[in-house]
């Protein structure tokens, strides 16, 4: 439950940062009127990617089981390629994420069909972290059975909206460029653990059974059924009984990832905070 909340937490964060920017730039340049289209296009983003994720999980519940353990694989992968593409986009344009959305209002107003081609911008820009966020809940769904993680994924998405609306009205002041840079090493660590899950799924899939010898035992001293041992493997993708393969593949991209993060976060001050509060 609590990695679908911090995912969407922090999607529906960039999401909301997005369209906080563009509605709060409209209303100071006088130009409250395209408010509907800018609205329209969020809209129809979050639509797509719920409608394309219903679409996928239907069609994964069909599959034979060896199938669904390759439907898996590819989506964890496919989930910790968005996902670190996304920590490491947001981390790049924190400090001009502001300045290229106004440029791009300023764009798509000026063309011919000004409220199609600002739909079609907003609907792009929230649809990317919609995307990342389908595929990402298809891997925790896949992974946690049960009604706790489309509770968590709901919760966090609320929190966001709400976050959202009041930094965009002006009534909350959040340091954005250190939220976003701690759920960031967050999600890196659940990408790896995913990555580890996916190589799980190849060989129950029958497709990878090189590296399957038992790294190490940790079932009687923190069981992965157990409160913390959930607890753990809900959060950093832990098995208290893993292949040397799953560890090898877990560090081979926690380390270098974690490690390139943290180098191109140095000298980066939170811009993206004051960008967004200074939009409203």
């Amino acid at each position: 439950m609590l990695v679908p909340f911090f995912i969407m937490l922090r999607e529906g964060m960039e999401a909301a940062l997005i369209v906080g920017i563009v509605a709060g730039y409209l209303s100071r340049t006088g130009r409250s009127r395209w408010l509907p289209a800018a609205w329209a296009g969020a809209g129809l983003a979050a639509l797509l990617c719920l409608v394309l994720g219903i679409a996928l999980e239907q069609a994964s519940a069909e599959f034979p089981q060896k199938a669904q353990e390759l439907f898996e694989s590819l989506v964890g992968l496919i989930a910790v390629v968005l996902l670190t593409s996304m920590v490491f986009w947001m981390r790049k344009a924190a400090r001009s994420i502001g300045t290229g959305l106004r440029q791009s209002v300023d764009a798509a107003l000026s063309s011919d069909r000004s409220g199609l081609a600002l739909v079609g911008m907003v609907f792009l820009a929230v649809g990317r972290e919609g995307l990342e966020s389908v595929f990402f809940l298809l891997a925790a769904f896949q992974q946690d059975v049960g009604l706790a993680a489309p509770l968590g994924a709901v919760l966090g998405l609320v929190c966001a909206v709400l976050v959202g609306w009041a930094i965009y009205r002006g009534s909350l002041k959040l340091d954005l460029g250190r939220f976003f840079r701690w759920t960031g090493v967050f999600i890196i660590f659940v990408a790896a653990g995913l990555l580890s899950g996916a190589l799980r799924s190849l060989h129950e899939a029958g497709l990878w059974n090189g590296l399957q010898q038992i790294a190490f035992d940790l079932s009687d001293v923190l069981p992965v059924d157990g409160p913390v041992g959930a607890v753990l493997a809900g959060l950093l993708g832990y098995h208290d009984t893993p292949s040397l393969g799953e560890v090898i593949v877990y560090l081979a991209y926690l380390v270098p990832v974690l490690t390139l993060f943290w180098i191109q976060g140095i000298g980066v001050r939170p811009a993206v905070a004051r960008d967004s509060t200074s939009s409203s």
